[in-house]
């Protein structure tokens, strides 16, 4: 494949219509993930590293990015270490998953409720996603998650207002 082909392949735009175990916003780089993480013995809650030395991940950071695996990976135990990643700062921006995961949902939505911190919790076709890519999670029509591939800013970006 050409550089141009390359080039062009990356750039096609992915536009996701799916559903949310937790609404929200959120922007950031892709890192997908080939194997399911599990948080518990797998996350640095202070770091945002990935630390289970069986996992192809392993040294990567989660922090501020979208995070796109397949599942999560229990135990359990994970929700609570998800929920204090999001208090501390160090959890990803946003999760998209392939399936729908129980654990990794109650500890988003546990940071919610006691940390008043809100990162999206998306279920939708990851197909396509490549880590580095710019992503954008939204709010859609009827409550749906749209994630979309952004193109990255042009000198700095505006501030928000809300």
């Amino acid at each position: 494949m050409s550089e141009q082909e390359s080039r062009a392949l990356k750039n096609r735009a992915l536009n996701r219509v799916g559903s949310f175990q937790l609404a929200g916003e959120a922007q950031g780089s892709a890192l997908v993930l080939s194997q399911a993480l599990s948080f518990w013995g797998g996350l640095d809650i202070e770091t945002g590293d990935i630390i289970d030395h069986s996992h192809p991940g392993l040294g990567q950071n989660v922090a501020a990015k979208i995070l796109v695996m397949a599942s999560g990976r229990g135990s359990s135990s994970s929700s609570s270490v998800l929920a204090e990643a999001i208090r501390r700062g160090t959890a990803p921006a946003g999760i998209i998953l392939q399936r729908a995961d129980p654990i990794l949902a109650v500890g988003a939505i546990v940071a919610e409720f006691l940390y008043d911190v809100s990162m999206p919790l998306v279920v939708c076709d990851i197909s396509g996603i490549v880590s580095g890519d710019r992503i954008a999670i939204g709010l859609g029509e009827d409550a749906q998650a749209i994630v979309s591939r952004i193109q990255p800013a042009i000198g700095p970006a505006a501030p928000r207002r809300r």
